[in-house]
């Protein structure tokens, strides 16, 4: 009979230890809810009547979306600082006179050019009875048609 007695002590010890993790089971998820409920009103107070955590998250996707953006503009700027290297944007012009009996510089050289030096340079001759305009295609400040001192002192004035 004591031995039937130990077990039961033991098995009653058992029970009171197990009604008691139950107990603190309970407790604790009272006090977690609790602890939920607190923090969703205070992140709501702090969004002032948002929650803010909902908040911060579109705010972290709104700076990705504008990440991706600001990587497509700096691509198209790219694009544009290459595309425009071969525009014609530098000029030279010399005024001058062709002929001696014309009396005033009338006639002109003009390079354009972009910035690989490359474009035309026209020359307008005036004269008292025609006036012509030549082109030339210049690559790389050279032509492979003969220069005037004047088309030469134009493409260097439009390549400085």
């Amino acid at each position: 009979m004591n031995m039937n007695f130990e077990f039961n002590v033991f098995y009653a010890i058992i029970l009171l230890i197990n009604i008691l993790l139950v107990i603190i089971y309970i407790l604790n998820s009272i006090k977690l809810t609790k602890l939920r409920k607190n923090y969703s009103d205070f992140m709501t107070k702090l969004g002032k009547g948002n929650n803010i955590n909902d908040m911060l998250q579109d705010y972290v996707k709104s700076v990705e979306d504008i990440k991706k953006e600001n990587g497509e503009i700096e691509l198209y700027c790219k694009r544009l600082d290459e595309d425009s290297k071969k525009n014609l944007k530098k000029i030279g012009m010399i005024r001058y006179n062709a002929y001696k009996d014309t009396g005033s510089d009338l006639s002109f050289a003009l390079a354009i050019l972009n910035d690989n030096n490359t474009g035309i340079v026209l020359n307008g001759i005036y004269g008292r009875d025609t006036s012509n305009i030549y082109a030339k295609p210049v690559t790389e400040g050279k032509s492979e048609y003969a220069l005037s001192k004047e088309e030469k002192e134009a493409i260097e004035r439009a390549m400085k």
